[in-house]
């Protein structure tokens, strides 16, 4: 069961008041929400993949998170380590979506510089709706114009992704709520570009040891200061809320 350390709440939070805890404060202008889970020694991964460091609570936490966005922004890396085919929501959220005026399924959004992926792969033959492809004019014309007839491409940046560029595609096509779950350069990028305006970080009781990455990865920038919203808890497990306090 999942209870409130702070504010303080003793008794168990069901999905009605979890959901409510994470709500998006504005939906008319464009929230860039990144969701991770870390060991307590600050490793991001454990055998390649995050999702083994998360416990029943973080799972649970994870599902209702999407239940809420609009799109799920996902770095091409993360994809192909984690696997996001098929549909990102269950029966029970498709429902509860509906009747909340959203569309049954969340956006699937991929950004990828090299456009590495193959149009028969099951992230776009599976997907309910049709992924957005997020990329950059470096990126091959060919490999661009083949992944047209599977995805909807475009381009938002030179070289490297211009974050406000991608911001101003999303938000151009109603994609406001925005839930970004990975990797380590998508969340450096952002916060390179200033733009992130919650973490939601599951602490996991366990330790990684190695060398392995942090949740973020990329040029050192400006301190952002966040405020500590809410401490969720089950267990030994913490899930924290941050915003930015501007």
């Amino acid at each position: 069961m999942i209870t409130s350390l702070y504010p303080q709440h003793d008794a168990p939070l069901d999905d009605g008041e979890l959901l409510e805890a994470y709500a998006y404060r504005d939906s008319t202008q464009v929230c860039a929400r990144f969701n991770f889970v870390s060991a307590a020694d600050g490793g991001a991964s454990h055998e390649g993949v995050s999702g083994r460091l998360g416990g029943a609570a973080d799972k649970r936490v994870f599902s209702l998170l999407r239940r809420l966005c609009d799109a799920v922004v996902v770095g091409a890396g993360t994809v192909r380590a984690e696997g996001y085919a098929g549909e990102l929501v269950d029966e029970q959220s498709q429902q509860w979506r509906l009747d909340h005026g959203m569309s049954a399924h969340p956006a699937l959004v991929i950004i990828s510089g090299s456009l590495d992926l193959e149009p028969d792969a099951q992230i776009f033959t599976l997907s309910p709706v049709r992924p957005i492809l997020l990329t950059t004019d470096h990126a091959p014309a060919a490999r661009r114009e083949q992944l047209a007839g599977v995805a909807h491409v475009a381009v938002a940046g030179s070289e490297e992704l211009d974050v406000e560029a991608a911001l101003n595609v999303l938000s151009g096509r109603g994609l406001t709520r925005l839930l970004c779950e990975g990797g380590p350069g998508v969340f450096g990028s952002f916060q390179t570009a200033d733009r992130v305006d919650e973490l939601c970080l599951t602490l996991s009781p366990t330790l990684t040891g190695g060398t392995g990455p942090r949740i973020a990865k990329g040029p050192e920038h400006a301190l952002q200061n966040l405020r500590l919203d809410h401490i969720l808890r089950e267990g030994s497990e913490l899930l924290l809320r941050y915003s930015r306090t501007d």
